[in-house]
């Protein structure tokens, strides 16, 4: 049985090919350092091409570190560039620029018995640190509260932006800052079958094309802005994590660099681990001591990935070095200094998280200012609605404005019914309070939410 919530809600470039298959040594820095992740060895990336941002262990980052000291180019040069060089897209796809909707896959029946928090997360049984509900606690909260973790992201472009180039024209999409409401768009538990003991890569690709079918995302339009993250239960080894073979903690990579087929258009997915199978090795109590650390290594390494995703979100069209590293590669398991992760505030709680390279600082960001273009910087749509109800049945009236010749809309009834009209009508099952949210974006990508409680009844 597979049950499912809903939540708010060209081909590689010769330059992307080259930026990629580049392999150039270069010295280490500090704790953020840049060198080819497919050539050192110690990566694990080494021989798996398609494990693009993975994130090594500690301990494998540290030989990796080595490694680059020792094959550093002699003074360092370009090739010491952590610089992002934007890949001109595969696919006509760079970034996520559009709101951006992510999805959990909790893959496998080894989770074991579905419940619900006070907070309306799921949870699962055989998931006793309570991995899951923390991830959609995490997801729902990126984009509130101000936070401006999500501000480093919002320089990178793609859209009317050359290969090659290392800023954004005004003119291009630009990656919005998130919705007021979040990133978080839907769960979906795949109990249908076991997940298997190890993974293949492409069994994941394949998981991820049966979500995208399942929550109802069948075609390319659909998933242009979305992510799925594959959620392995405790004791697998996706891919060969926590294995001799496998020494990272995730990584992100879309279905057709997996060589698996969708109907539904381009599907960017990240490969998930229960990465407290690794304790400090995957951030464990990276950030805070004790039992308010148990989790750091998930927002700390899902972070990472989805950062990731967001700007290169069909790899290597996207933002990388030339050393083949994205954004939070060039950022990895900074413990102190300039961008030493740290907690982050969110509307739905504190979580530990990494900073992520900036260009126009040059320097691993923590934080950064919304970019104009981005999502916060003048202009933008207005979201608000009215409704009425009669019975189960609710029907609402848009009030938002259009700062551009036309707006989507899109609408999540609380009840895991979803709508692209501008004003729908939405019968529910059974009578109740209901949480409804409209996200409006208009053509240059930028987008606003409203939120109201409904209630309906039975006469």
């Amino acid at each position: 049985m597979i049950t499912s919530r809903f939540a708010n809600f060209s081909k590689a470039s010769s330059l992307a090919a080259a930026i990629a298959a580049l392999a150039l040594g270069s010295l280490a820095t500090g704790s953020a350092f840049a060198n080819d992740s497919t050539d050192n060895p110690y990566s694990p990336a080494y021989g798996h091409s398609y494990r693009h941002g993975a994130v090594p262990t500690r301990e494998a980052w540290e030989h990796m570190k080595e490694y680059a000291d020792q094959h550093a180019t002699p003074g360092g040069g370009a090739a010491g560039s952590k610089t992002l060089i934007y890949g001109g897209g595969v696919d006509g796809i760079g970034v996520t620029s559009g709101a951006q909707k992510v999805y959990l896959v909790v893959y496998g029946s080894q989770w074991g018995t579905k419940g619900t928090d006070a907070n309306g997360n799921w949870t699962f049984s055989n998931d006793s640190a309570g991995a899951i509900p923390y991830l959609q606690r995490l997801f729902k909260g990126i984009g509130t509260n101000g936070e401006l973790w999500s501000g480093v992201m919002t320089q990178y472009c793609d859209g009317a932006v050359s290969a090659g180039a290392t800023t954004c024209p005004s003119g291009a999409s630009f990656v919005p800052y998130p919705p007021t409401s979040g990133t978080f768009a839907g769960i979906i538990y795949d109990n249908s079958v076991a997940s298997p003991s190890n993974a293949t890569y492409v069994q994941l690709g394949q998981e991820a094309v049966k979500a995208a079918g399942l929550f109802g995302n069948t075609t390319a339009a659909s998933n242009r802005y979305a992510q799925y993250v594959i959620l392995s239960p405790p004791g697998t080894h996706p891919d060969g994590f926590n294995t001799p073979q496998g020494t990272f903690c995730a990584w992100h990579d879309w279905n057709g660099d997996l060589g698996v087929p969708s109907s539904y258009g381009d599907i960017a997915l990240t490969n998930m681990p229960y990465v407290l199978d690794l304790g400090a090795s995957c951030g464990q109590n990276f950030v805070n001591s004790g039992s308010a650390g148990t989790l750091d290594g998930f927002s700390i390494v899902n972070g990472h990935e989805y950062s990731e995703t967001i700007t290169d979100q069909n790899p290597p069209g996207g933002w990388l070095a030339s050393s083949g590293q994205e954004n939070a590669d060039e950022c990895s398991w900074i413990s102190s200094g300039q961008g030493a992760s740290a907690n982050v505030v969110m509307a739905t709680g504190t979580f530990a998280m990494q900073s992520t390279w900036s260009n126009d600082t040059n320097r691993c960001d923590l934080t950064h200012p919304i970019v104009t273009g981005g999502g916060g910087g003048g202009g933008g749509p207005t979201a608000s609605f009215s409704f009425t109800t009669s019975a189960l049945t609710a029907t609402f009236i848009d009030g938002s404005t259009c700062d551009t010749a036309t707006c989507t809309h899109a609408w999540t009834f609380g009840d895991g019914g979803t709508s692209t009209a501008t004003n729908p009508s939405h019968t529910y099952k059974k009578p109740g309070s209901f949480s409804v949210t409209e996200t409006v974006t208009d053509t240059n990508n930028k987008s606003a939410s409203a939120t109201k409680t409904v209630q309906v009844r039975k006469h």
